[in-house]
């Protein structure tokens, strides 16, 4: 499969299973409506494709929440192969991605020593002028 059609069909797989988790039409009690999709990445193949799963709800909540969508993944695939017209659907993998929390986490940081060089600036300059 061609470069540019196996993006269109991450891309396409990425909004699919996005739209299957904020309906709520999976009804495993541990896939949360805060799950989001980031990237899809499917093999060459289409044997498998990688489906990376991140929140801002704490970890524990997100590793239940990729197991809860593993455990649905056969219902999931079976959803979307009747809107998409494939030769062969990929079987589904989610995996946990921290990638957007800490990201998250790494500016918030920045964004408190950017405060405290700030306050130290201020401190300085008015020892200075005393």
């Amino acid at each position: 499969m061609g470069q540019y059609r196996l993006q269109r069909l991450n891309d396409q797989l990425r909004d699919e299973i996005s739209q299957l988790i904020l309906r709520g039409d999976v009804k495993d009690p541990r896939v949360n409506t805060f799950l989001s999709v980031n990237r899809v990445e499917v093999t060459s193949d289409l044997g498998y494709a990688k489906v990376y799963v991140s929140t801002f709800l704490p970890d524990g909540q997100l590793h239940k929440g990729v197991n809860g969508l593993n455990a649905a993944a056969g219902f999931i695939q079976r959803e979307i192969a009747k809107k998409l017209r494939i030769r062969q659907f990929p079987k589904l993998i989610f995996v946990v991605d921290s990638g957007m929390k800490d990201g998250f986490m790494m500016v918030q940081k920045l964004n408190e020593l950017e405060r405290e060089s700030a306050m130290n600036e201020q401190q300085t300059s008015e020892k200075n002028e005393e």
